[in-house]
């Protein structure tokens, strides 16, 4: 990998991981394009995620302050309870991350085909919130956090981006749309960093083995956490004013090309 694509390839992570579009999806059509597989893919993978979640936390790190100064008051309080509902979001994720996600890989593969037509699923579920009819809670209560959790899990598909499908999730659920943009964040930061030490573990990252240079790596991480940073920032102002259904029409056009490009190839 030369530092041009580990530079593209971070900008591509950073960006659609925030943005509801699918950042597996787009990995997978740029590693196809750049013809990148095996450790390389792999060790590259674990580095950009890692990356984006430190810009999760930068970008909501007082929302994370918060949440951690209640949790060490050792009481039940607003901030604890919000703890209880990521913590029972990501049981459905961890189920599958642990125990299903291997099976779930080998059944439905890794090809552009899968990524197209979830690319095509993220844009309706885009397409029903934006049209469904508004019931605005003043609270994600822990039934719903469960769901929105099971729409995660869903989401390990590549193609079917994490936070389209939470958000939607949630939008559909009436949720308002500020509190669902950033439950969505911070739900995931565990579920990530998790996959990164499941794939530490397995020997996922192998920096010596996958060829990546310290420069290249350096590169790709700085570039999906600088874009991370400001994808992260800007969806939240796009969820708070409704403009999500416009990912739609995008995602159509990248799952119809995607498609195509499967055939082709």
């Amino acid at each position: 990998m030369t530092w041009l694509e580990s530079l593209i390839l971070g900008l591509v992570q950073g960006l659609t991981e925030y943005l509801p579009v699918s950042s597996s999806g787009h990995l997978e059509i740029a590693n196809a394009l750049f013809g990148i597989q095996g450790e390389e893919n792999l060790t590259f993978a674990v580095l950009v995620h890692t990356a984006t979640v430190c810009s999760t936390i930068v970008v909501l790190w007082k929302e994370v302050e918060i949440l951690f100064r209640g949790l060490f008051r050792f009481t039940w309080n607003s901030e604890t309870k919000y703890l209880a509902k990521i913590a029972l979001s990501m049981i459905p994720v961890g189920i599958v991350g642990l125990f299903l996600k291997d099976y779930v890989e080998s059944f439905f593969g890794n090809g552009l085909l899968l990524v197209g037509i979830m690319l095509l699923v993220t844009a309706a579920l885009l397409t029903f919130a934006y049209y469904a009819r508004p019931r605005v809670k003043e609270d994600i209560s822990y039934r719903d956090a469960f769901i929105i959790g099971l729409s995660q899990a869903v989401a390990v598909l590549p193609g079917l981006s994490r936070s389209g499908t939470t958000i939607a999730t949630g939008l559909m659920l009436g949720n308002k749309k500020e509190q669902v943009a950033r439950f969505s964040f911070l739900m995931v930061i565990i579920p990530i960093l998790g996959e990164a030490l499941l794939d530490l573990m397995k020997g996922g990252f192998s920096p010596a083995e996958s060829g990546l240079s310290v420069p290249v790596m350096i590169i790709g991480f700085l570039a999906a956490f600088v874009s991370g940073c400001l994808a992260c920032k800007w969806m939240l102002r796009l969820v708070n004013n409704g403009k999500l259904v416009y990912f739609a029409i995008y995602c159509v056009a990248m799952g119809a090309c995607a498609i195509i490009y499967s055939f082709v190839h």
